[in-house]
């Protein structure tokens, strides 16, 4: 039963080479028109499709605005009940029916028609009726489906979707589409922070763990418990003197050295690395990394401490 299975899927992912080299091969003119449509509009690519096709659609139409290019999906059966409000004149349609004959796709295109739109077609069928309304078609259509009984869309849905990422990272290269675009569209997640936020905006400024240069080390190793670290600045805010670690603390320990009679300044680091609170984030957290170092100074231009910064690996 297992080596069934796996030669199934083994099957499936040969189907799906064979129709991704057949996709490459044929992509061509309508494809380049499709991009111009696009990169022209005025206004939004409004993606539809039913089913399966209309679970590519919705990824696709994400992906359009994610990478810069204004895009929605627009359900076909919830259109003809008033969705179709959200259509514009010069917005380009890009309608997705495997057969090109999907009734509630064919009960749109009059009023396409009548709000001046242009309408790519992604089907498998050249001569259907959503391809004859279309001004530009995009074949998507294979010589099987990968599912066994050839009836459930897998090929085709792989094909629909690549198509749509190629027009995505297509449009992305001619706009000039760059990281800090992308977090812009992203400002919730990992890499919205990175890219468009400052130091300043994220470091720590209260309750700032400093120590004097001259105290035990036992001293430091209370200050770094109560500031939550790992680390203490040595010094004052107005002048920094070092910083001293919980890794300088083990060696110190492990040296069964008396922590009451050693000074900070003795096992610190007098020249840590620190950073300006206007460096993005993305350039801080390469920094760290590069040094391999979970917390960073940040000191003014005056060379004055304002605050911590720390990652989590």
């Amino acid at each position: 039963m297992s080596q069934q299975a796996l030669k199934s899927a083994k099957t499936l992912f040969k189907a799906y080479k064979g129709a991704l080299a057949t996709l490459e091969a044929d992509i061509g003119e309508p494809f380049l028109k499709a991009l111009s449509l696009i990169q022209h509009s005025t206004g939004h690519v409004v993606v539809s499709g039913m089913g399966k096709s209309g679970i590519i659609g919705r990824k696709i139409a994400a992906t359009l605005a994610s990478t810069g290019t204004p895009s929605l999906f627009l359900h076909p059966a919830e259109a003809i009940h008033g969705d179709l409000g959200m259509v514009r004149q010069g917005d380009v349609v890009l309608a997705i029916s495997n057969s090109g004959d999907t009734e509630e796709i064919m009960r749109l295109l009059p009023a396409f028609d009548r709000l001046q739109t242009h309408l790519i077609a992604m089907t498998s069928n050249p001569h259907s009726n959503l391809a004859r309304h279309a001004e530009v078609v995009l074949n998507i259509a294979v010589d099987r489906e990968a599912c066994p009984l050839n009836l459930a869309p897998t090929t085709s849905s792989l094909n629909t979707l690549v198509l749509g990422d190629a027009l995505a990272v297509a449009l992305m290269e001619m706009r000039g589409f760059q990281e800090a675009d992308f977090a812009a569209t992203h400002p919730g997640g990992s890499l919205g922070r990175r890219l468009l936020t400052h130091v300043r905006d994220i470091m720590r400024t209260q309750d700032l763990p400093f120590v004097d240069g001259n105290a035990p080390v036992q001293d430091a190793l209370l200050t770094m418990t109560e500031g939550r670290l790992g680390m203490a600045i040595v010094g004052s805010p107005d002048q920094l003197e070092g910083i001293i670690t919980d890794g300088d603390l083990r060696r110190v320990l492990v040296g069964g050295a008396d922590l009451g009679k050693i000074s900070v300044k003795q096992v610190a680091t007098s020249t840590p690395l620190t950073i300006g609170p206007d460096v993005l984030m993305a350039d801080a957290e390469a920094k760290m990394l590069e040094a391999r170092v979970q917390c960073l100074v940040v000191v003014d231009a005056a060379g004055a401490v304002v605050g911590v910064i720390q990652i989590y690996e």
